[in-house]
């Protein structure tokens, strides 16, 4: 892939880490994974922040495995990796099933509130996520206070780095001789998945986002086919991955 090791230099190598991060943000079960967990904001930077996120999670496991391979010469037994494989199989099962059965209690959570303003009484209808309900009518102001987006993309972004290990490691040991190279080129891979997640994310969640305020059917139905088609296709990557 590389050619002859020595030849490289550092531009070439990093260059190379920073496109192949970019180009790794596309795969299908890290979009898949991460549309089912973006399908639930209603807002485009929160859906960027949380594939940034998963490219965070994500480093961290290629960092802590690649400084391992590096400093102890070792590779990943393929029974390990496509274990690992099938862990994420199973996880992006896990998601849709959880997405599904979110979309299928949308309907609970829409009411309707009357306002007054200025002397003038009108009403709107509310569609609303678990973490951004309204206060109780009691209160005279609503608060729309996003809450924290959580663990739970970083955590999903460190399994698949995990998964997706054995290559790297195959890549560090038969193309890159150095170690502080092979790990600056681990990092900087890391930091092209991590703007990679961050712009493939903005892109899936303008869908979610702009139907969610007037098109609420449309923005249910959206919900529920990223769902079923994260099931589908995680039972796919289980079966593809087996190791029985």
């Amino acid at each position: 892939m590389f050619g002859n090791p020595g030849s490289l230099n550092i531009f070439v190598v990093l260059s190379i880490g920073l496109v192949f991060g970019l180009k790794h943000a596309t795969e299908v079960d890290h979009v898949v994974a991460i549309s089912t967990i973006v399908s639930r904001h209603r807002n485009v930077f929160r859906s960027a922040i949380v594939g940034a996120l998963w490219g965070v999670g994500h480093t961290v496991s290629l960092l802590v495995i690649g400084a391992i391979v590096l400093s102890l010469r070792i590779a990943i037994p393929e029974f390990v990796s496509n274990w690992m494989e099938l862990a994420v199989a199973l996880m992006i099962i896990g998601l849709g099933i959880s997405a599904l059965w979110r979309a299928s209690r949308k309907s609970s959570e829409v009411h309707v509130h009357q306002h007054d303003h200025d002397g003038m009484s009108h009403t709107h209808v509310h569609f609303h996520e678990k973490e951004n309900k309204h206060q109780p009518a009691a209160h005279a102001r609503h608060s729309h206070t996003v809450s924290r987006l959580g663990w739970k993309p970083v955590l999903i972004g460190m399994v698949h780095g995990l998964a997706g290990s054995g290559a790297l490691t195959l890549l560090v040991l038969t193309q890159i001789s150095s170690s502080l190279l092979g790990f600056l080129y681990v990092l900087t891979f890391g930091f092209g998945s991590i703007v990679g997640m961050l712009l493939m994310s903005g892109l899936i969640g303008l869908p979610f986002a702009f139907t969610s305020r007037k098109l609420t059917h449309l923005h249910n139905s959206l919900q529920t086919l990223a769902a079923v088609f994260s099931i589908c296709f995680g039972i796919w990557y289980a079966y593809k991955a087996s190791v029985f």
